[in-house]
């Protein structure tokens, strides 16, 4: 059931076949299991069996709240959680519980999300590794996935085992260790210059960073005012745009959001990957970069289908 993606358990939720209780309980299960990771910073265990419980209830009433409700979810600890540690990975804020919820936390609940726990980062979500914060770096769960084990015992003479495991990019390393990992179906992270894309590219995951302005920042804790984005991580394109559209619109506590109401997000099918025609820069990259990528895409899947493409820019590179 944690393999699946956040929209195949929401509709497991309304059919009966997972109450959200023991959904909640699962996730926290394999969060303590896999504490080695260094994802979370606090686990929120009352609190998401607390709200896993209303949630069981709703269900029972056939209240569902929508596509959230009962979705176990993580938050990177740099947003504002009302009567939880909220520390930025930094000993300046250890011990600040805040008030009140970030617009984007309050929205998640709202739709009857569980929240499993707040996420490690690099500290104040300054960094690109997840390796600066106080509590530790964190790791990546593919570093103890049977392929990487076996690819470095036949790299490796006399290493320290422990030692070999993979960064998760950052700075919202947490949250995407937290989803790679199958502790919760979707996390928030922040997004400056690459905070959520980053780390989803390193674990293996979706990460999306809304235009600026779509998602609001009330209780962010900033990085640069002017560029930080509430972003998501999920582990599929069609969660995140779930996700998104419970998040998106204006917030009359953020005066940069869009007046515009937030509406919900539709993807479009699935296109036939073998009528794609992709494109390779026709330049000479550090690390033969270009004959890399035509190895890794050319496939019968894709018809083999490869274009040279002249980029003025590259050469500015």
């Amino acid at each position: 059931m944690l393999g699946r993606t956040l929209q195949e358990v929401s509709a497991a939720l309304k059919q009966g076949q997972i109450t959200p209780v023991e959904l909640c309980q699962k996730c926290l299960s394999l969060i303590k299991k896999t504490k080695f990771l260094n994802a979370y910073i606090t686990i929120s265990e009352e609190v998401a069996l607390k709200q896993a419980e209303e949630s069981e209830k709703r269900y029972k009433k056939g209240h569902s709240l929508g596509a959230l409700d009962g979705i176990p979810v993580a938050v990177k600890d740099n947003f504002s959680t009302s009567g939880i540690e909220t520390t930025c990975a930094s000993n300046m804020l250890k011990g600040y519980v805040p008030p009140y919820n970030a617009t984007v936390v309050q929205r998640l609940l709202d739709q009857g999300a569980v929240l499993m726990g707040k996420t490690n980062l690099d500290e104040f979500a300054m960094g690109s590794g997840s390796t600066d914060g106080v509590f530790g770096p964190v790791k990546n769960p593919w570093s103890y996935s049977k392929q990487y084990r076996e690819k470095r015992k036949q790299k490796s003479h006399g290493e320290n085992e422990d030692s070999n495991w993979l960064i998760t990019g950052g700075s919202s390393g947490g949250s995407a260790a937290a989803v790679s990992a199958f502790t919760c179906f979707a996390a928030l992270g922040s997004d400056t210059g690459g905070s959520t894309r980053n780390p989803a590219a390193h674990c293996g995951i979706v990460g999306f960073k809304p235009s600026y302005g779509l998602v609001s920042r009330h209780g962010l804790i900033p990085l640069v005012n002017s560029m930080d984005v509430p972003g998501i991580l999920t582990r599929c394109v069609d969660d995140a745009a779930t996700v998104l559209g419970v998040l998106a619109g204006h917030d009359p506590k953020d005066s940069t959001t869009i007046q515009d109401p937030g509406k919900p997000f539709m993807l479009s099918s699935l296109t036939d990957v073998s009528k794609l025609c992709i494109g390779i820069p026709k330049v000479s990259l550090p690390f033969h970069f270009t004959e890399i990528l035509s190895g890794q895409i050319q496939s019968p899947g894709l018809g083999n289908r490869l274009v040279g493409v002249e980029s003025c820019l590259c050469h500015f590179c």
